[in-house]
This record gives structure tokens, sequence and C-alpha cells, in this order.
């Protein structure tokens, strides 16, 4: 369920059980499978809340048969696999997140010049402008934080601990500043002429895909008690 671009893909990476008794990290193998093997079948388009420009159907297999030769890696080692793409997919999603949350301050900075409230542009009034002062702070950090992480991958180094730091702090960045753009558009930003309740909308999802926010700290604290561990 919830397979991005599953309705356009050719190909499909399946992560399938194949010890049922071992525990999570040999249970599973990966395998590389053809969207045209017989048994497949592609599920409706989902409409979701947001990104619905997005492809996310379920994919259905029955009694599919995949050949041994695609198989990718060795046998038990799916999962392993599986988590250690994270470490490229997290600050790509973070990126976009990032993107968002630098559109929604865009927008709402060039609709608090033009509202004016007590006779000057609500921008001038400190409570708007700290709310976009916030925004900025979160953007750059967030921002930042993704170049590093995709640079130490392009160093060849272990990034995960990064990766999660920035997919984290992107994705809630993301949201918050979504979350402001509205309040400072007032009604209007309730209202679906603007473009800032879409991105509301948009924002959500970079909280839950590629691992929930719950799960980078997961990673973000078990990398710290090895670190601490260690020394």
């Amino acid at each position: 369920m919830w397979i991005t671009n599953g309705g356009k893909a050719s190909w499909y990476f399946l992560l399938a059980k194949t010890d049922p008794g071992a525990n999570a990290g040999k249970a599973f193998t990966g395998f590389i499978v053809d969207a045209s093997t017989p048994g497949i079948a592609v599920g409706r388009k989902e409409i979701n809340m947001g990104q619905r420009a997005s492809d996310t159907r379920g994919i259905i297999f029955e009694d599919v048969v995949v050949p041994d030769e695609n198989r990718l890696g060795e046998v038990g080692q799916g999962f392993k696999l599986a988590m250690g793409a994270f470490d490229i997919t997290r600050p790509l999603v973070a990126s976009g997140a990032v993107g968002l949350a630098q559109r929604a301050m865009d927008e709402a900075a060039k609709y608090a010049l033009e509202r004016k409230t007590m006779g000057k542009p609500i921008i001038t009034h400190q409570a708007v402008s700290f709310m976009l002062a916030d925004m900025a702070i979160g953007i750059e950090a967030s921002r930042s934080l993704v170049w590093k992480a995709a640079w130490l991958r392009d160093q060849g180094k272990r990034n995960t601990y990064y990766a999660s730091i920035a997919k984290a702090l992107a994705s809630e960045t993301a949201n918050k500043c979504a979350k402001d753009a509205v309040q400072i558009f007032g009604g209007a930003g309730f209202n679906s002429e603007y473009p800032v309740e879409k991105l509301y909308r948009d924002a959500k999802i970079f909280e839950i895909y590629e691992g929930t926010s719950q799960i980078q700290r997961l990673v973000i604290g078990r990398h710290i008690a090895e670190q601490h561990t260690q020394s």
C-alpha cells in the first residue's frame, strides 16, 4: 500500500519475508520485480489530503512467481538493503520539505507587505515579523543540515545520523512554516483561492513518509547511545 508512482513504474523493489522464523533483520529478502509479471495488479489512485499529483497506489500480488535471478543481494539481507536506501532518500525528502517551507515563507512575506491594518502593512507588526523570522531560522538550519547529510553521502561516509536529523527538522519546519503562513494570511489563508492552504495540506506527509518523525528520533537516539557507549 501507499506505493509512490505505483501506476507509472515499470519495476518494483519488493521486500518479501523469506524466513518467517527469523527476526526482522534477517527475515526479509529484496527482489526487483517487473511490473508486467503475471499476477500483479495495480490498485486505484489514492486521493490523499495533500500532494495529490503523486501517483500513489496499492499493488496487489496474487500467485506472482519471482525467479532467483531477480534477487537483490543475499537471502535475508533485504531489510538491511532497504534501511540503507534511507540514507539516500531521507535527505532528498528533507530537501523537498525545505522547498515547501521556503515557498510558504515567500508567500507569507509577499502577502504581509500587501495586506494593511491600522494604515500600515502587517509585516511591520512585530507579531507578524517575528513569525517570518522564525520561518527563516528554521529554513536556513534545515537547508544546512540537508547539505551536510548530502555532502557526507557524496564523500562516501555514513550519513544515517545526519540524514535523520535533516529529515526530522526539515519536515517539522515545513509544517510550522505552512501553518504560520496560513495564520498570516488570516481568513484568506483558509481559502483555496490562495496557495498556502495547499502548502499546509502538502506539508503533513513530510512528517510521515520515509520514516515518521518518531522513527527519526529513534535512529538519532540510538546513534547517541552507541556513540557514548563507545567513548
